[in-house]
């Protein structure tokens, strides 16, 4: 089918939760609003306009960010698909929302600052024949483009 591809920057509203969808794969939802803020030119001031509510699914690797990073009243950009959810509620009122399965979430960097919390990577082991060869390698590539640029410089 054709997913609708969307960005919206708003703020948090609800505690990212996780949860279980019928097939049992977990998810981390979240509400967020995103308030459209027009200048008034006859009074120069700013005025907020409608609000956009909708809620956010996040899944696997994004989850585990999002829960870890984000919470009620942070600024946040959150790209992925739009799609709508219809449904009836426990009065029986039939009810639609819109939902962002996101692809990506981040902080409103125009709204606030981060300190980011880099995993360290991991990488595997090289043998002793291979390091001392490379070593040299690239010493000798160094040394090699110093004296090239030495030469031009002089």
């Amino acid at each position: 089918m054709y997913e609708t591809h969307g960005t919206v920057v708003g703020t948090v509203i609800t505690t990212p939760v996780t949860r279980s969808g019928s097939t049992g794969e977990e998810f981390l939802a979240f509400r967020m609003a995103s308030t459209v803020r027009r200048r008034d030119y006859t009074t120069g001031e700013w005025r907020d306009g409608s609000t956009l509510y909708l809620t956010v699914t996040c899944r696997r690797r994004l989850m585990s960010g999002v829960v870890h990073s984000l919470a009620k009243g942070d600024p946040v950009i959150v790209t992925g698909e739009l799609r709508t959810n219809e449904y009836t509620t426990r009065d029986g009122v039939a009810r639609t929302d819109l939902e962002l399965s996101a692809i990506a979430v981040g902080p409103d960097l125009a709204r606030c600052t981060v300190v980011l919390n880099r995993e360290p990577r991991t990488v595997a082991p090289v043998e002793a024949t291979e390091t001392s060869s490379t070593e040299s390698v690239s010493t000798d590539s160094i040394s090699t483009e110093q004296a090239a640029a030495e030469t031009l410089v002089a």
